[in-house]
């Protein structure tokens, strides 16, 4: 049986340099076999509402709609650390509002934390939610709930001015009390330096190798969302199906097999896959290079001359 691991837990794996491994999940069987396949963190995000709920943004996805798939992944991941993802139109109105929003996701759906995206903008709420005795993880970056701001999904970080404006935002974000930071889209080498700069985890989403853990999206490793991919996602199965294929022709008895520990479908991948990825992001074989955004020698040179950038 899994443990849940702790706040304390992550704050020790960033000092001995252990980096964490998170993923997406939305409904019991992926949550599930995440559990078992002995994942860190759980994020039940509002990017459900894309690859579950069929949603072109995020940004429709409602707190109903939150509670239904946290609650579900509760079910499916008992002894997980389980984050639920703060929809747009949750938190911005007013403290008030934002905690009580967050305590649905502890008091419908069991969740252990909360997560927002923003930095100095949001401190505040940050601080009442912290207050109010919940966790958050805030969201700093390329934050899809604020895409059009950013003129689209475009890469953080690459300039002065956005290393600079996102580091002050981390700052400020660890200030009101978050316990752990994830940076998405953002070259290795800023996202680096934010992870060495902060007390607290760091974790990233195409955010490079650098940086304190990965989380991933279920539906891009298990190559189940079909309308676009990003750069940093990477689909898993292909690299597990062999071991796979293998393992079912050392069954043998296909129908026993299912019929008595309903191992002879889509769930063993799955594991499989969560499996390997898990191990990768240990050796450090993923994101590397292939699923990491890259940056000009140039953009690079200017990075290190602000006087944020400590070598």
């Amino acid at each position: 049986m899994a443990t849940k691991k702790t706040i304390l837990d992550f704050v020790s794996m960033k000092k001995n340099g252990t980096p964490l491994t998170w993923i997406t999940a939305y409904d019991l069987p992926f949550a599930q076999v995440t559990e078992e396949a002995g994942v860190d963190m759980i994020l039940v995000g509002d990017s459900g509402g894309m690859v579950q709920l069929g949603y072109d943004t995020t940004n429709p996805v409602t707190m109903d709609e939150m509670m239904f798939m946290a609650s579900s992944a509760r079910r499916g991941a008992p002894n997980t650390f389980i984050v639920g993802d703060m929809p747009q139109g949750s938190y911005e109105v007013c403290n008030e509002e934002a905690v009580r929003n967050a305590l649905r996701f502890v008091k419908e759906c069991a969740s252990d934390a909360i997560k927002l995206e923003g930095g100095v903008r949001v401190a505040g709420r940050v601080r009442a939610i912290v207050d109010a005795g919940i966790p958050v993880v805030g969201h700093l970056g390329l934050t899809p709930q604020s895409t059009t701001s950013f003129g689209g999904y475009r890469v953080q970080g690459k300039t002065v001015k956005s290393f600079e404006s996102t580091l002050q935002d981390a700052l400020a974000l660890q200030e009101a009390g978050a316990f752990a930071i994830l940076l998405e889209a953002m070259p290795a080498e800023p996202a680096a330096q934010i992870a060495a700069q902060l007390e607290i985890p760091i974790y990233g989403i195409g955010a490079g190798g650098g940086v304190d853990g990965q989380l991933v999206i279920m539906h891009d490793l298990m190559g189940f969302y079909q309308s676009f991919r990003p750069w940093f996602a990477k689909c898993y199965v292909p690299e597990v199906v062999g071991k796979f294929t293998d393992y079912l022709t050392a069954a043998g008895d296909l129908r026993q097999l299912g019929r008595k520990e309903r191992g002879d479908g889509l769930l063993v991948l799955a594991k499989m896959a969560i499996e390997q990825y898990v191990v990768d992001v240990h050796t450090g074989a993923f994101p590397g290079d292939a699923y990491s955004y890259s940056i000009k020698d140039e953009q690079l040179v200017e990075l290190k001359k602000s006087t944020k950038w400590i070598e």
